[in-house]
């Protein structure tokens, strides 16, 4: 009597499909920065871009929503938020969408001012010729 060899599934041709599956899912899959949450209409100006030396932290401000950091916040929120943040020197990037109002805009400064964050700036857009 002839003893069989038991049979193994080859391994190779799923392997090559696991590999294949996860470069799809790694090329397709939509990269979207931490910090940048709600979609704003940025105002332009002819300014010279920023260097910063750390990373800085982002506020976003549309008119409706406040985001910090990537979150959404209530003003109330933000506050507690911000005098947390022990390093008072680091870089504050505001994003604030061209039809926010005014009023809104000082409600966010007020409490950027409380907190003592002075370094500042606003993100723009370049304008197009």
């Amino acid at each position: 009597m002839r003893r069989r060899e038991p049979l193994t599934p080859d391994m190779t041709p799923l392997v090559d499909v696991v590999f294949i599956l996860l470069i799809f899912f790694i090329v397709t899959s939509v990269f979207k920065r931490e910090e940048l949450l709600l979609p704003l209409t940025l105002p332009s100006a002819t300014t010279q871009p920023l260097e910063v030396e750390s990373k800085p932290l982002t506020i976003e401000l549309s008119s409706d929503r406040i985001a910090f950091q990537g979150e959404v916040l209530s003003l109330e929120q933000l506050q507690d938020k911000l005098h947390t943040i022990s390093n008072k020197e680091r870089p504050l990037l505001l994003r604030i969408d061209e039809a926010v109002t005014y009023k809104r805009v000082v409600a966010l400064l007020d409490l950027l001012q409380q907190a003592s964050l002075t370094h500042l700036s606003l993100v723009t857009t370049t304008p197009s010729h």
